[in-house]
């Protein structure tokens, strides 16, 4: 009975600490999240951390769900946010790694090597800076239209439009520069 819910009573249910909906939810959307995760880090390893980070802390989130967005819209958005959350704290290590010698630069360099072996799709998206990353994330991996991306960034559905016009242009010029 519960399997055929919306997702919006089950997000009512389960901030309500009904542990049974909170199940079904994360069972019936966790690979969308990983999905997505993976799209927006790049990493299949990062994307499965982040994933299990969201789940954790989806329990203390779904007391703040309002139900005003489509629950699939509210999800997407807290996953875009861990990632955005993920990538700051990324930054603050590299800084604070900084200097630290050769271990760290040899540490710096096996990463390296390690990004430079993911497929090209990855790698281009790599090199796109992160508001493209999430737009084409959303637009194109998660098949979500273009006003729908705009919901869940909190833009027009003309910048999403704009922002998925300037992928397709890098990804152009990075396959052209590849090619060379």
């Amino acid at each position: 009975m519960l399997m055929d819910t919306p997702d919006e009573t089950l997000a009512s249910s389960a901030a309500a600490g009904d542990r049974a909906a909170f199940g079904i939810l994360v069972g019936r959307h966790y690979d969308r999240i990983h999905g997505l995760c993976w799209r927006l880090t790049g990493s299949r390893a990062e994307a499965e951390d982040l994933t299990q980070d969201i789940c954790a802390a989806l329990p203390a989130k779904l007391a703040g769900w309002r139900g005003e967005a489509r629950f699939t819209t509210w999800l997407y958005r807290v996953a875009v946010n861990a990632a955005h959350d993920l990538r700051r704290r990324q930054a603050v290590r590299t800084r604070a790694a900084d200097g630290w010698g050769d271990w760290e630069k040899a540490r710096q360099d096996e990463m390296a090597e390690d990004r430079a072996r993911a497929d090209w799709l990855a790698a281009a998206m790599a090199r796109l800076s992160p508001e493209l990353r999430d737009t084409v994330a959303l637009v194109l991996g998660e098949d979500l239209t273009q006003a729908e991306a705009g919901a869940i960034l909190g833009l027009s559905e003309g910048t999403i439009a704009w922002r998925m016009s300037e992928v397709k242009k890098r990804l152009r010029a990075i396959a052209a520069e590849e090619a060379k």
